[in-house]
């Protein structure tokens, strides 16, 4: 077998990669050493800014394939007869701590994906829990500088956390979800994950539907107390992308089922509450699941910055037959999850493997700019309409439009006839057995516990009152009882 060659980055041989060339033995570094300028001038860039949330990430290769029709509800090629495959890829992360965070913390986790389709990427960007804190985008900054580093101490702190969450009733839903049992899974393989958003399916006919979707774990749910999480932490930081390369790597596929609950979009006006509202869930006795298919990953990405870091997923990266709703915070998403990686990543960040697209062919108007690898012939026009053979629009919208009225202005969410900020909430602790209520209000009030303020405190208690008494009163006993030791 030849030899390979080490060179540069612009092919040339090198000819000594152990010793730098300087001015005589012992003698001061000499400037025209290239290969030396050059592997220090890369390294020095090697690290791209990382996400300001969902930083620290694991991914790996797959396929989806149709198990159930469901063409009576959208025209979406990839889903379009039982049997088909699709390549994807599959990022999962924590939300809120840094690239170098742990992975067995208690935190929401990032369940994005990137389907490969015949008709471009389809990206399908959501979390492990079928709910959010918030309701409207332009509190999201405010939301995660709340939940990151404080700008003085260098640390997260309680009382910052608490305190959004005092001035954010409708936080309490998603609040109960991450203090109970399934805030720490026991790696991403054990977990489901969930779109989150409502989006809206378009058929054949063009009659829409509103969906949620819903990605259940074939490995069966598994998770960790706080006790557990902090003793893995302690063993293996990196203990989620340990088990998932692992378990590919031994041929241990893991797999998902994919639901969706579809509401008639002529539902969504008179649905008892709002069924935009990202804190809240459709109860599956007004809306069942529907099984769509099998979500399956099978191969570990070979770099992990290329593959991993560089993977970028924006839910503005619809499909035919697939669109928005009205979600405020979808709307919000659109522009930001593109606008984050064209800072990360820059404007041709499109063209890197991992967000290429792999059954479609991109062909549009863009040019130039930084790392632009797709520039055109010379006989290629960069505007359009032209006379120049270029691509043309189709005429046909990807999604069904969506119906609007009335002024413009900063108004508060449409309210429907039974949308409340606590009731879910409530459901959620009423549906927990004994034992998982004890450990929700032992998780709660040990993180509410070291709140300075009491005023903070009493605002938080509230909300979990007002949700159910019982819950209100057990976690108010309990943060007194670690407040008076």
């Amino acid at each position: 077998m030849a030899k390979r060659v080490l060179t540069t980055e612009s092919g040339a041989p090198v000819a000594d990669n152990q010793n730098s060339a300087t001015a005589g033995v012992g003698g001061p570094l000499l400037l025209q050493d290239q290969h030396l300028l050059e592997k220090l001038a890369r390294f020095n860039r090697e690290r791209i800014p990382e996400r300001v949330v969902h930083a620290r990430g694991s991914g790996a290769y797959g396929h989806f394939e149709v198990t159930d029709d469901v063409t009576a509800y959208t025209k979406a090629a990839f889903l379009s007869e039982v049997g088909k495959k699709t390549e994807l890829f599959l990022r999962f992360s924590t939300v809120a701590d840094s690239l170098g965070g742990a992975d067995a913390v208690r935190d929401p986790r990032g369940f994005a994906v990137k389907f490969y389709t015949e008709e471009g990427n389809y990206d399908l960007v959501g979390n492990n829990t079928p709910v959010f804190f918030i309701k409207d985008p332009i509190k999201f900054p405010d939301f995660i500088h709340s939940q990151k580093r404080d700008p003085f101490t260098g640390k997260q702190e309680a009382d910052n956390v608490w305190d959004f969450w005092a001035h954010a009733p409708e936080a309490t839903h998603q609040v109960t979800w991450l203090f109970g049992d399934r805030g720490i899974p026991a790696s991403y393989r054990h977990m489901n994950g969930y779109g989150s958003h409502t989006y809206q399916w378009t058929n054949e006919a063009g009659e829409a539907f509103f969906v949620k979707y819903h990605f259940k774990t074939n490995q069966g749910i598994r998770s960790l107390s706080a006790e557990q999480g902090a003793e893995l932490v302690g063993k293996d930081a990196n203990s989620h992308q340990t088990d998932l390369l692992q378990s590919i790597e031994r041929g241990v596929a893991p797999s998902w089922t994919l639901y969706v609950q579809v509401m008639p979009a002529a539902e969504a006006v008179e649905y008892r509450f709002n069924p935009f509202d990202l804190t809240k869930v459709w109860p599956h006795s007004d809306y069942p699941l529907q099984r769509v298919g099998r979500l399956v990953l099978d191969r570990n990405p070979d770099n992990v910055f290329a593959e991993v870091e560089q993977a970028a997923f924006s839910p503005n990266n619809f499909v035919p037959g697939i669109g928005p709703s009205p979600d405020k915070m979808l709307q919000g998403r659109l522009f930001a999850y593109a606008d984050a990686h064209r800072y990360r990543l820059g404007v041709n960040h499109t063209q890197l493997a991992v967000n290429a697209p792999k059954a479609a062919v991109a062909d549009n108007y863009g040019r130039d700019g930084f790392m632009a690898t797709r520039n055109g012939a010379r006989h290629d026009k960069n505007y359009e309409p032209n006379s120049y053979s270029g691509p043309a629009q189709t005429d046909t919208p990807l999604s069904a439009p969506l119906a609007v009225h009335g002024w413009t202005g900063t108004h508060a969410a449409p309210e429907h006839t039974k949308d409340d900020d606590f009731f879910q909430a409530g459901e959620l602790f009423r549906l927990m057995s004994e034992d998982e209520k004890a450990r929700l209000v032992s998780n709660l009030a040990g993180s509410l516990s070291q709140v300075a303020r009491e005023d903070i405190v009493e605002k938080n208690l509230a909300h979990f009152a007002a949700a159910d008494p019982e819950y209100g009163r057990r976690v108010a006993e309990a943060v007194r009882a670690l407040r008076e030791d």
